[in-house]
């Protein structure tokens, strides 16, 4: 069975009482790689010193060590303004660790290979209908696909550091893919059906294994791609179903067990359509691909999710009557449920992600009015709603980024594996 990986960042709540030699230089460590990573232009050793307080010859030792590490490269220098060498600047190293996203969704599976500075190297897509396989099938598929995007990245030079993988559900400890009503999954141990592949082998192959909530990882994606947007955001998946990852001041909202975000299935029609789930009236049945396409006419066209989103966004833009209507009906019941989410939150931000992302031009509005029409404080705060930066690649690039987001917060760990 593969080895679940834990996030541990670096705190002053590690070091208590006197203070180990190590633990001094895993907390220099993961300071001056964060000040690297977040730095608007390569800092140089100098200007790390000056903004962390350690001393330079600290700051030297620190740096010589991320950067025989494979961590941090050394970039050309500055054009010359004065007398002196131009000190030389610090960016994270695009050759050396890198993360792995794999998602499996209901009509196709993903992977995507991210490197330490968050450039996504490789992304590779699968499209087929997986709700006939069984779990142990699909995940067959998945770790072929996996081992092509292992494959890319070993030619780049990069060394994956460990992989996410992201599934439509409910996901308990180990792994465990406790409901996945849309792919018909229940009990799912992944990590078990995966301990004959190279994607759960803890060294040669492709390092331990993460599993996680697709909506999770893709908000995961958002908050950590391009400039820094807002702290506290609804990143929306819209796909067959819809799930949503809630970010609270830069973290992730799990919720007691870790199952927060099953928007999709918050009632907008109590008394409504049945559900996969169980329930009735649930959002994915007024607001998810396969209710959009049905009403917009174009039922049992079985189009994968970016596809299906294509055409519906083709004919919108042309002014399609059905597809306007389809698309107006399900901003509005998507606009009721997100109405709820932000009285309770106190939200200012909603992105659209999966394939609702191109169709955000026709969503937005419908669910901006309900938004307005429904939440208290709108009058004085309006919610910006808007399209996700990463699209349908949330998940997979969220994924792979949460494995380079742990190198970046604990470096020693890594350092121990390579050293």
């Amino acid at each position: 069975m593969a080895t679940v990986w834990q996030c541990q960042g670096v705190t002053m709540a590690n070091i208590t009482g006197a203070v180990r030699q190590g633990s001094l230089r895993e907390l220099n460590l993961a300071v001056v790689l964060r000040r690297i990573a977040a730095a608007d232009r390569p800092p140089s050793r100098a200007a790390l010193a000056a903004s962390t307080g350690l001393t330079r010859a600290t700051v030297s030792a620190v740096v010589d060590d991320l950067i025989a590490g494979r961590l941090v490269a050394e970039a050309a220098p500055a054009p010359r303004t004065g007398a002196g060498r131009p000190a030389r600047g610090l960016v994270l190293a695009t050759d050396g660790p890198a993360g792995l996203g794999l998602e499996v969704n209901v009509d196709y599976l993903a992977a995507c290979v991210v490197d330490l500075s968050g450039a996504v190297r490789h992304h590779l897509v699968r499209r087929a209908d997986l709700r006939p396989l069984s779990p142990a099938a699909a995940l067959d598929r998945l770790a072929g696909l996996a081992a092509e995007a292992c494959a890319a990245a070993v030619r780049d030079g990069l060394t994956l550091a460990g992989a996410a993988l992201a599934v439509p559900g409910l996901v308990g400890d180990g792994g465990l893919v406790r409901l996945a009503p849309n792919l018909g999954w229940r009990d799912v141990d992944v990590p078990g059906l995966l301990g004959g592949h190279p994607l759960a082998e803890p060294v040669d192959g492709i390092p331990p294994l993460v599993v996680d909530n697709e909506a999770n990882l893709a908000a995961l994606g958002e908050l950590h791609a391009g400039p820094p947007g807002p702290a506290s955001f609804l990143h929306i998946s819209g796909e067959i179903g819809i799930g949503a990852g809630i970010v609270l001041d830069g973290t992730l909202y799990r919720g007691a067990r870790g199952w927060s975000g099953e928007i999709g299935h918050l009632p907008v029609h109590p008394q409504g359509r049945p559900c996969r789930c169980g329930g009735q009236g649930c959002l994915e049945q007024y607001a998810g691909q396969e209710a959009i396409l049905a009403a917009a006419g174009l039922a049992g066209a079985e189009l994968p999710a970016d596809t299906a989103a294509a055409r519906l966004a083709d004919l919108a833009g042309a002014g399609d009557p059905a597809a306007l209507t389809a698309l107006a009906d399900a901003g509005t019941a998507l606009g009721v449920a997100v109405a709820g989410v932000v009285n309770l939150l106190d939200l200012d931000t909603v992105v659209l992600g999966g394939g609702y992302a191109p169709l955000a031009p026709w969503l937005s509005p419908p669910v901006v009015a309900e938004v307005s029409r429904r939440v208290l404080t709108a009058a004085w705060a309006p919610v910006t709603v808007r399209p996700a930066t990463l699209g349908a690649r949330s998940a997979a690039v969220g994924g792979a980024a949460s494995v380079v987001r742990r190198i970046i917060d604990r470096p020693v760990g890594w350092l121990a594996r390579t050293g």
